[in-house]
């Protein structure tokens, strides 16, 4: 299948299976961190859109844990940039009906946790197509250290996401079953 086709039926699929109740466990992610010795405590972040899975949980521990939460913001150009976002802070809606911070504070963080439409066995992802956090995964590494993180559920895995030149894969995938 080529992406288009995996990410109509993923999506299909996701609608088909999406649970407010299916979450992903902090602890595991802590875990990582505290393996991968990140020395920053900047986190990207995203707010759960179109049936992604939610991480409003995993924000809420890291925030508790003196982590600084930041959320993307897609500027007029494609460009994506991260800012300054509490869960305490109120949301705007962009164009394409997601959830944006009003905070005009760019982060650039240690920790990305990614969304994806779906992944392989290899840390390949394939997200909505727009090259959004590809082109900003390659842009910040050129700054600073980043781990990435993807976070799906765990029917979102694929045998094969077909890749190019400009698909970044990512560090690590999470899914609700890990543990």
């Amino acid at each position: 299948m080529n992406k288009f086709e995996i990410r109509k039926k993923i999506i299909k699929i996701r609608k088909q299976n999406y649970s407010e109740n299916l979450k992903i466990n902090s602890q595991y992610l802590f875990r990582i961190l505290k393996k991968d010795n990140i020395s920053g405590k900047i986190v990207g972040g995203y707010f759960p859109y179109n049936k992604e899975i939610n991480i409003m949980n995993i924000l809420e521990d890291l925030e508790k844990k003196k982590y600084s939460i930041s959320l993307p913001k897609i500027k007029k150009n494609s460009e994506m940039n991260f800012f300054h976002w509490s869960l305490r802070d109120p949301l705007i809606t962009n164009k394409f009906g997601i959830p944006e911070p009003i905070s005009n504070k760019i982060l650039y963080p240690n920790i990305l946790l990614v969304p994806l439409v779906a992944f392989d066995k290899n840390f390949n992802r394939l997200g909505y197509g727009g090259g959004f956090y590809d082109r900003y995964i390659k842009k910040i590494t050129k700054i600073k250290k980043v781990i990435t993180i993807g976070l799906a559920y765990s029917f979102q895995k694929v045998k094969k996401v077909p890749v190019n030149k400009y698909d970044i894969k990512l560090d690590y995938i999470l899914t609700e079953k890990d543990h």
